[in-house]
């Protein structure tokens, strides 16, 4: 893309989540990230160091307005078992005025945590969530 108008440029505020193909409304903000794992590889005759991609690790983080215990219910029986929680996830952005919609699907996410309570008086209550997850897949993505 040579160029692009100002209001092409995406606002958060139209970003939506599923989790498990329900529709999570309260969702303030979601980040998913695909980081390479690599080694160093070291050459003879060569002063920079090279790389060897030998994975990556999927990680990720929701934000939200606390509205109802949905984590609590989703996850408390299987932490209480020692057990994982995987869900998948669907985020998508779809700003009127961009190019186009972009949408992303994180598989076998799983939370690092579950907060069961917590609050201050005069605040807003939000609940922050850390994930990883094991596969992603582009559903929709804009063309420069």
């Amino acid at each position: 893309m040579d160029a692009y108008n100002p209001e092409q440029v995406m606002i958060g505020t139209q970003g939506e989540v599923w989790i498990n193909d329900k529709y999570i409304a309260q969702v303030t903000a979601f980040k998913a990230v695909a980081k390479l794992n690599k080694e160093k590889v070291d050459q003879v005759k060569k002063m920079f160091t090279g790389y060897k991609v030998t994975g990556y690790e999927g990680t990720g983080t929701i934000k939200m307005n606390h509205v109802s215990s949905y984590f609590v219910n989703l996850m408390s029986d299987n932490i209480k078992a020692g057990k994982l929680t995987k869900v998948t996830i669907i985020a998508k952005m779809d700003d009127p005025d961009a190019v186009g919609p972009e949408r992303i699907v994180v598989r076998d996410a799983t939370f690092d945590t579950l907060t069961l309570m917590d609050w201050t008086a005069k605040n807003l209550v939000e609940d922050n969530y850390d994930f990883t997850f094991t596969d992603f897949e582009i559903l929709d993505a804009t063309n420069d």
